[in-house]
């Protein structure tokens, strides 16, 4: 009996030891399970609502949330290295204020992060811009076996930072498609014909930043979530970025819920568990979109960064003179910059991000300002919010630039 009970007992902590390291790349072959996160992140924690207020400027972003039913809204606002303004408005979820370290869904101001990370990779001299992609010399040969198109053995590195490696969204985004696995999303994408040759034209895409973030786990030897963690985030002394779960149930600690609007309808979940879903939840696969839109952090971390890969001080970068004037070279209008949406050659940068419950805005100005604006809400705009929400710093620049306090949140 004794023995039978042993046997049992070794049985079940077996498997308690697969299902805790899990099996497969997480948010593709298998739910994510949530650790119990020990939150560590000092500066989400030390930088609170009562150290940022001027009332009619409040007035003014408490209004804009109610003209588009915002449930929560995270602002900060950096001038020269230093974190002026930092405050949270509404709610992070029914009974919880929204603080400027409340993190939430980031949605494709991740790709600025992974180009971060590709920059780091370039000076360590393990990329280059024209390093290929495909083929006998390329980073992620070993997916060849599932091309058809010659044009695949053309996409370079840069190519895939610029959106210009003729991958298409036309008849469906691959990377929120229902595939059961990492696998089977490259066997179904390399596999079909690209839309353009590489280099002669450009068409936003998710999927190319996923191959960037595979990159980076093949130069690196790490997971691509800790790369970045260590090469990335740990320099910036930035503890608080995660990559997020697609489930309410996966939500981490001290991270925002998602709010759709009232009549949004439901969808059926990425992964053919559930028939209906709000599609904040379940909808999409953000875990698995990685280094496209997989991140999830806080305004006041969000400011950090952009402080480390500026060129200016008095915050070190973590990036080299030559790796900025990369990410930052404005071409012409028609041309993606490396990580930002765009640059503009009066030294305007802009990223922005749109995701079922998520809108985010990083704006740099010439004049040293960086406003971050990052809701938990959808808009029914889309990502075309993102204008009214260049539009809503416009007038609090012009309004209340003046007034905002002369110091460093990051340093008080």
């Amino acid at each position: 009996m004794r023995k039978a009970l042993l046997i049992f007992f070794l049985i079940v902590c077996a498997g308690a030891v697969f299902l805790l390291r899990g099996h497969g790349r997480e948010g593709y072959d298998s739910e994510p399970l949530v650790e119990p996160i020990a939150w560590k992140d000092s500066l989400n924690l030390c930088i609170t609502n009562d150290l940022s207020s001027l009332p009619i400027m409040d007035a003014v972003v408490d209004s804009f949330m109610n003209a588009w039913s915002l449930h929560g809204v995270s602002l900060a606002v950096m001038r020269h290295d230093s974190l002026l303004y930092a405050r949270g408005y509404g709610f992070a979820d029914a009974h919880t204020p929204m603080t400027p370290g409340t993190t939430l869904r980031l949605a494709s101001v991740s790709k600025l992060l992974t180009a971060i990370g590709i920059m780091r990779l370039q000076e360590k001299g393990l990329v280059y811009m024209d390093t290929p992609v495909f083929g006998p010399f390329g980073v992620l040969n070993k997916y060849d076996k599932y091309i058809r198109d010659d044009n695949y053995y053309l996409i370079t590195v840069e190519h895939l930072l610029r959106h210009q490696a003729g991958f298409t969204s036309r008849g469906g985004d691959p990377v929120f498609s229902p595939y059961s696995s990492l696998e089977s999303l490259l066997r179904t994408q390399l596999g079909r014909k690209l839309y353009f040759e590489p280099g002669t034209y450009q068409e936003y895409s998710n999927f190319g930043f996923l191959l960037l973030s595979l990159i980076i786990e093949e130069l690196s030897g790490m997971p691509y979530a800790d790369y970045m963690q260590q090469e990335v985030f740990e320099p910036a002394l930035c503890r608080g970025f995660r990559i997020a779960g697609n489930y309410l149930s996966q939500r981490l600690p001290g991270e925002s819920m998602y709010y759709m609007q009232p009549d949004a309808e439901l969808t059926p979940s990425f992964d053919g568990r559930f028939a209906a879903v709000e599609k904040c939840y379940g909808g999409n696969n953000v875990s698995g979109s990685l280094g496209a839109g997989g991140w999830t952090g806080s305004a006041i971390e969000m400011a950090r960064m952009v402080a480390c890969i500026d060129g200016v001080g008095p915050l070190d970068d973590i990036l080299e003179p030559f790796s900025v004037r990369q990410m930052t070279t404005y071409y012409d209008p028609d041309t993606f910059s490396l990580g930002w949406n765009d640059t503009k050659p009066t030294g305007e940068w802009t990223r922005s991000g749109s995701f079922s419950g998520t809108q985010a805005l990083v704006k740099t100005y010439p004049d040293g300002e960086c406003w971050i604006f990052i809701s938990n809400t959808s808009s029914w705009r889309g990502s075309r919010f993102a204008r009214n929400i260049g539009d809503l710093f416009v007038n609090l620049r012009g309004r209340f630039s003046g007034d905002l306090p002369v110091r460093d949140l990051f340093r008080e």
